[in-house]
């Protein structure tokens, strides 16, 4: 079993940063997908990031490339999200998550494991 837990989340104005941090434990951390998801009230889940523990490649959504990075800190079991220059659009409830495949995807579907998500807020 895998836990995956989030932390960070928070109120902001626009053009301030956050960052997003994600836990998981319980199986080999290494080969994991790690990827970050959001969702609006009203709206489906939507892909923001994704990096493989293995090798490291990353894969962004067009609309945060640019300002979002996703990384990692193995030692530590966590996966991070650094958010700059945040808009309006960007506030969601942030879900991180956790795929057996070393492959990066933009499909929730993909991914196995999940976080209870964390909010974030970001006014104009």
């Amino acid at each position: 079993q895998v836990q995956v837990v989030e932390s960070g989340g928070g109120l902001v104005q626009a053009g301030d940063s956050l960052r997003l941090s994600c836990t998981a434990s319980g199986r080999t951390f290494s080969s994991f997908t790690m990827g970050w998801f959001r969702q609006a009230p009203g709206k489906e889940r939507q892909f923001v990031a994704a990096l493989t523990l293995f090798g490291g490649r990353t894969f962004y959504a067009d609309s945060v490339k640019g300002r979002f990075t996703i990384s990692r800190d193995n030692a530590k079991n966590t996966v991070s999200l650094q958010m700059n220059s945040l808009k309006p659009e960007d506030t969601a409830v942030y879900y991180c998550a956790a795929r057996y495949i070393s492959d990066t995807s933009n499909n929730p579907d993909d991914y196995n494991y999940w976080g209870q998500g964390t909010q974030v807020t970001v006014s104009s």
